[in-house]
Order: C-alpha cells, then sequence, then structure tokens
C-alpha cells in the first residue's frame, strides 16, 4: 500500500488534537475532553447531517457549519458523541468526557455550604456544580446586574 494512502487512513480515522479544534474520524476509541462550561471545536472529515449526544444533560452539540462542530460542556460526566451523513451513515462515533477545571479554583467549605472562587490574578466567584444553591443565586444575580448595565 502506497505511503500516501497509508497516511491518508491514518488521518480519516484517527483523533487528533489540531489546536484549537479536534479532527474527528469514525470509530477512534479515543475520549475527547472538554471542560464544564466551556465550548471546543470538532472537525470532522465528511459533512455532517445529523449529530447525537448520548446524554444531553453532560454535553452539546451544534453544526456549524457540514465539517466544524461546536461542543459544550454542561455538567461533569462521560457520554458519547455520535454524526451521521445525509445518508445516515456514520462519519464519527466517540467518547466524550466533561471535566472541571482546576486551574485556579479554590473551593470554600463552611458547614454544609460550599462555594468557589477563581483566584487567577484576584478571587471573584465562580459557580460549579455542587456549589451552596443561595451562592449560586447571588452570583448569577450579580452578573445579570453586571450585564444589564453594559446596555
Amino acid at each position: 500500500m502506497p505511503l500516501r494512502t497509508l497516511m491518508a487512513a491514518a488521518l480519516g480515522f484517527a483523533l487528533a488534537i489540531a489546536a484549537p479544534a479536534v479532527a474527528m474520524g469514525a470509530n477512534t476509541g479515543t475520549v475527547v475532553s472538554v471542560k464544564v462550561n466551556m465550548a471546543r471545536i470538532l472537525r470532522i472529515n465528511a459533512p455532517a447531517a445529523t449529530v447525537i449526544i448520548g446524554n444531553p444533560g453532560i454535553a452539546d452539540v451544534t453544526i456549524q457549519d457540514p465539517q466544524t462542530l461546536v461542543l459544550t460542556g454542561k455538567s461533569y460526566g462521560e457520554t458519547n458523541l455520535i454524526v451521521l451523513d445525509a445518508s445516515g451513515n456514520p462519519i464519527a462515533d466517540t467518547m466524550l468526557q466533561v471535566v472541571q477545571d482546576q486551574a485556579n479554583v479554590v473551593t470554600v467549605y463552611q458547614a454544609d455550604r460550599r462555594t468557589s472562587l477563581s483566584c487567577e490574578p484576584v478571587c471573584q466567584p465562580v459557580i460549579m456544580i455542587g456549589d451552596d444553591a443561595s451562592f449560586t443565586a447571588n452570583v448569577i444575580a450579580s452578573s445579570r446586574n453586571i450585564a444589564g448595565a453594559a446596555n
């Protein structure tokens, strides 16, 4: 088999990091990772017509253009992503892992109440799954006030 054919086959079936996007091929067995509340670009090797997320509570995906998907982490955990072409044939079938960004995050426990702070360069409140409900509500209200003032 010629080297060019081998390289094309390897690229077509490999899941490789291509900063900042991920290139996807069919049935790779590789896990794609995305952080909670963050988005990631996925490039596929054929036009997508349908995308399926096994558990939409963990991640969401949208078709940006026929060969570009946008993956968003919604909650911690693992699920799968299936991409089909217009004929219903699989283009990609891979596992997704949604993880928390631990860098510069400080978790504060006060009895049974938990709050999270992002401390780069100064500590600011951030919403993390598992934080105290009143803390989360206050952070959301503050964010809405700031967004309203900007309009």
